[in-house]
């Protein structure tokens, strides 16, 4: 799992519990660095913050679906951007799933599991 966010306490704090999970979690703080990570890395899934600033969310996610590789990546939006709209957007955007600010801890495992599971079915068709 890749986790990438300017705030490093939620990363951090992230990245332990997913860890204590059973995830392999690899952590950055902004958009250039989580591209580089996720090109890498090539993880199972990652967790994208939308507003960070330089290069926000929506960009690393088109910029990651426009490489071979991150076609079959599954991408999760974290952000506190929350109305129908921004969900619109962040689809539109190539993302896989929508998780808002706070995060709800004990049912973010199971949305990681339907999203990688949803992402190999799609791409099996």
């Amino acid at each position: 799992m890749l986790i990438v966010d300017d705030n490093r306490e939620l990363v951090d704090l992230m990245g332990k519990i997913m860890e204590r999970q059973g995830y392999e979690v690899h952590q950055r703080y902004n958009g250039q660095d989580g591209i580089g990570a996720a090109e890498l890395l090539k993880p199972d899934v990652l967790l994208l913050d939308i507003g960070m600033p330089q290069l926000d969310g929506y960009a690393v996610c088109a910029h990651i679906r426009r490489q071979s590789w991150g076609k079959q990546l599954p991408i999760i939006a974290l952000t506190g951007y929350g109305r129908e709209a921004d969900k619109q957007r962040s689809w539109a955007a190539g993302f896989d799933g929508h998780v808002l600010k706070p995060i709800d801890y004990a049912s973010l495992p199971e949305l990681l599991a339907e999203t990688i599971a949803a992402k190999k079915d799609e791409l099996d068709k």
